[in-house]
């Protein structure tokens, strides 16, 4: 069995995985090791992995780079991305190392504000990364918590402490480059104080065309009567497989947003599983995913409603072309005695071809009394009747159905409230519904 593979491989490199890493990092991994050889990797046996057996996409012979070695990212030279009219503090990973760049923006950072390298920080602030590190991230079951922990070296670190509010969006862009097919293991740790706020903008991309596999387990604490913005964006090559796992956790009135971008991918499994732990806590969750050929794109959601007064919003929207696959799984636990609980869960989906496959299972489980919670989910083509008014009126049919699509889905763009964000995300869909990339002058990727 491949995890199998993983424990032997983690025992005999050991020293060198933990020579390069910090104290924080290495704590948990012995607790990781017994989970991942305890619980393995889930296959399409596992309810919630029914429709994306991840289990086969570890089997290949990867290379990992247990011993840190340098693999050249030219950022100046492949990566000129940005976001018209929205000025960000800007960081960079590179496969699943942090890459310090002049273009990284510290010295703009308020007060008390810590931001950059996970094993870097983690070492220089041990007691406040060891308080939230692993903490979490749900290691005891099936999925990829334990591996990631098992082998992740470094990532991604921003800590805001209490009544900070940031202005300016911290953009985090992640960059896949290697001369071999390569897996990455990368950590995220957001952590917001009280009365604190945050826009983080996550930005995924695939540089060449070797094969990859990233793995990504992101922890987001939100404080209490925190306001806290997240987007996730992905835009890689069909060679790249992707499982991301989010792990949120909200305290009394914080305001979490977090909308998920698959414009383009190979094959693509994101997870996302909310604790509401504190009286009064608002969630919106919401994502869009557009595929075509044979691109696999499958969104899970988790939202546990502990404590009385909170509120979840769910929106999410597919549009499958080709022999493309979508699944949506989406549970709502509505615990004893969260009574007053909002929740609207929906997930709607457009199959341009018969061939292309759409799974939904939206789910409420409720054990509380005077609750609002509703779900649904459908799926179906382009409005016929839309199309032939639009054709009557002298628009072509091709302009004429990326209209009707870019109307389907604006509805969860709509929700970005970052104005220059919102509008570069329609001009990447528009152009991903036209067949192509959005070009950036000079930019590799975009090529």
């Amino acid at each position: 069995m491949s995890e199998q593979v993983y424990s032997e491989l983690f025992r005999n490199n050991r020293n060198l995985v933990e020579s390069v890493s910090c104290g924080v990092l290495n704590a948990v991994r012995s607790e990781a090791l017994d989970c991942l050889e305890k619980y393995g990797f889930p296959t399409a046996k596992v309810e919630e992995y029914l429709h994306t057996d991840i289990s086969g996409w570890l089997e290949p012979d990867w290379g990992i780079n247990l011993g840190r070695v340098n693999i050249p990212v030219n950022l100046n030279e492949v990566f000129h991305c940005s976001v018209p009219n929205l000025s960000t503090l800007m960081y960079y990973l590179a496969n699943d190392r942090f890459m310090a760049s002049e273009m990284s923006q510290h010295s703009q950072l308020p007060d008390g504000v810590i931001a950059g390298s996970l094993n870097e920080l983690a070492g220089k602030y041990p007691e406040l990364a060891g308080r939230y590190y692993a903490g979490l991230a749900d290691m005891h079951r099936p999925g990829i918590a334990a591996l990631n922990t098992l082998l992740v070296q470094d990532g991604f670190m921003i800590y805001v402490p209490d009544g900070v509010v940031m202005d300016k969006p911290v953009q985090l862009v992640t960059l896949l480059q290697s001369p071999v097919n390569l897996m990455v293991a990368r950590r995220i740790l957001v952590v917001t104080g009280k009365d604190a706020a945050l826009k983080l903008l996550l930005c995924d991309h695939s540089v060449d065309s070797h094969d990859y596999l990233a793995t990504q387990v992101m922890e987001l604490y939100a404080g209490e009567n925190s306001h806290v913005e997240l987007y996730d964006m992905e835009e890689t090559s069909p060679h790249n497989r992707r499982i991301s796992e989010l792990y949120v956790d909200q305290k009394a009135g914080s305001d979490v947003s977090v909308t998920g971008m698959t414009l383009s991918n190979g094959h693509t499994r994101n997870s996302a599983y909310v604790t509401l732990s504190g009286r009064a806590a608002s969630l919106t969750l919401n994502g869009v995913a557009i595929a075509a050929g044979s691109q696999h794109v499958d969104n899970l959601t988790f939202v546990d409603h502990r404590v009385p007064g909170c509120q979840s919003n769910e929106l999410f929207k597919y549009v499958l072309d080709d022999d493309s696959v979508g699944a949506f799984a989406g549970k709502v636990l509505v615990r004893e005695g969260a009574n007053g609980t909002v929740s609207q869960q929906t997930n709607r989906n457009i199959c341009l071809k018969r061939s292309a496959r759409m799974f939904t299972q939206p789910q409420l489980e409720i054990y509380a009394d005077d609750v609002k919670c509703s779900h649904g989910s459908t799926v179906g083509q382009l409005d016929d009747k839309a199309l032939f008014y639009m054709r009557q009126r002298g628009i072509p049919k091709d302009e004429a159905r990326v209209l009707l699509m870019m109307a389907f889905v604006d509805e969860v763009i709509g929700h970005v409230e970052m104005e220059p964000l919102r509008q570069r995300l329609r001009y990447l869909v528009e152009r991903r519904f036209k067949g192509g990339q959005a070009q950036c002058d000079g930019c590799r990727i975009c090529r």
